[in-house]
């Protein structure tokens, strides 16, 4: 294969394992990122926001701010949707430059965003645009930070590599709590809490930076090469796969919904029902997210070897049988048990979440990847993830116990297991043909200022 001058000859391996290695590395630390901002919401509208922005009882005050912390959740598909669009029509990586842009700028935006004692009623409603934004952002984030590393490794390896950007997750859960952690004390409230969505101002900078030297999907630039990109992704994907769309939404349900009761709900319950203290239910959390690093990736290289469908339908069988031990555990109050409790659901999110990213895209096309994944992945935020603590805050309040949650639980693993019986990968045949063992990647020279693919490209 020749290839263009300065451009990396993608026919030597040893190049090829170092731009797929930076690939992951952008993607893993950008998707970390994302996640921060998303999950620090997530743990001050449990502890924060309701006094802050809400004029409201204690408990009308969690609901509202779990309201938000919702509307977030709803906003995600359309940034699945806009930032797909892009992204399957000019390429993966500038969208996530995008999205890492509008996620961070929210997230700055928020730490200084006056509460309502100074500005009223418009401190919840700015809150409520900002976490719009955020939303946005991070529904156009996933489906292009799996691609951007899948698409560099071959079918056989595909859950592994795609598993690489989920431990974005638990390290961006890990180090939100932890920087929340840092901060709590006696001036949390009264303004140690806006010092985590500042700091949020560093890690876009080293996002940017490692985003921008990052090529193109191997994939998506032979695509490109062929003049096969599809014109409208949107219209193609509801029109000829909304089936696929509807099966990644619902399959997600027993991953989603348990996965914000067992980060998010449970500083809530904990403090408020079992009357534990703040700081140690935020270091167990720490504990517990810190175990996905390693779980998250050996999921998804188990789901290589044993098959996607096998790994993560144990991980919603697990879950679904975990629902009423789960509160059992948090009930003693005794701390080792409690930690144990919440290491082994996020351990039984894990098993879900690890294969999950291959899972779903493998049932779309190298064309339309990103926008059917993404709307998938992101549309069960509306109906899983973002309702899920607001369901159990309003369960706990009217019932003042955890039977009809852990039943919820229940009812979220029987959807996601009806969901996955009827999911099945594209043939490889479709849209396998320009994995790394078959096709000749065209690539040009200033890999960090163009997409792969922009200039004359390589001939065999």
């Amino acid at each position: 294969m020749a290839t263009t001058a300065g451009a990396p000859d993608l026919s030597d391996p040893a190049i090829r394992r170092r731009l797929k290695r930076r690939a992951v590395v952008a993607s893993t630390v950008g998707t970390t990122i994302e996640w921060y901002d998303f999950f620090l919401y997530n743990t001050a509208a449990a502890l924060v926001f309701g006094p802050l922005f809400f004029n409201n009882s204690e408990a009308g005050g969690i609901l509202l701010a779990f309201s938000t912390q919702f509307v977030g959740f709803a906003a995600r598909p359309f940034g699945a949707a806009i930032f797909g669009h892009y992204g399957d029509r000019i390429g993966r990586k500038y969208s996530l430059i995008a999205t890492l842009l509008i996620m961070g700028g929210a997230t700055v935006l928020i730490g200084v965003l006056p509460t309502f004692a100074t500005i009223g009623i418009w401190a919840p409603i700015l809150l409520t645009l900002l976490r719009v934004l955020q939303g946005i952002g991070v529904g156009g984030e996933w489906g292009g930070s799996v691609l951007m590393s899948m698409e560099w490794g071959t079918r056989k390896q595909r859950g592994l590599m795609a598993a690489w950007p989920q431990m974005g997750v638990p390290i961006g859960l890990a180090l939100g709590t932890a920087v929340v952690y840092f901060f709590s004390g006696p001036g949390f409230l009264a303004g140690g809490w806006r010092w985590p969505f500042i700091a949020s101002i560093l890690l876009i900078g080293i996002g940017l930076f490692v985003r921008l030297t990052v090529l193109e999907s191997p994939a998506f630039a032979a695509l490109r090469t062929r003049g096969a990109v599809v014109k409208m992704p949107l219209v193609d994907t509801l029109r000829d796969q909304w089936r696929d769309v509807l099966k990644a939404m619902f399959v997600r349900t027993a991953e989603q919904a348990p996965f914000y009761l067992f980060t998010s709900f449970v500083l809530v319950y904990g403090t408020k029902q079992l009357k534990l203290a703040q700081t140690d239910l935020l270091l167990y959390l720490i504990v517990a997210a810190l175990i996905g690093i390693v779980s998250v990736p050996f999921f998804g290289w188990l789901s290589d070897r044993l098959g996607r469908r096998l790994v993560y339908g144990a991980g919603v069988v697990l879950t679904g049988l975990y629902a009423f031990p789960y509160f059992l555990l948090l009930d003693t109050r005794v701390g080792g048990l409690v930690v144990l409790g919440m290491i082994l659901g996020l351990v039984f999110h894990d098993m879900m979440y690890g294969p999950q990213a291959a899972l779903i895209s493998e049932s779309f096309g190298t064309g339309v990847r990103y926008t059917g994944a993404g709307l998938g992945y992101q549309l069960a935020s509306v109906i899983a993830g973002g309702p899920a603590p607001l369901i159990a805050a309003a369960i706990l309040a009217a019932t003042g116990n955890y039977f009809w949650i852990a039943i919820y639980i229940i009812g979220c693993a029987v959807v996601s297991l009806i969901a996955l019986s009827l999911m099945h990968p594209r043939p490889p045949d479709e849209d396998d043909e320009h994995s790394e063992e078959h096709v000749p990647v065209p690539v040009v020279a200033g890999e960090s200022a163009r997409v792969a693919g922009d200039g004359p490209v390589a001939q065999t």
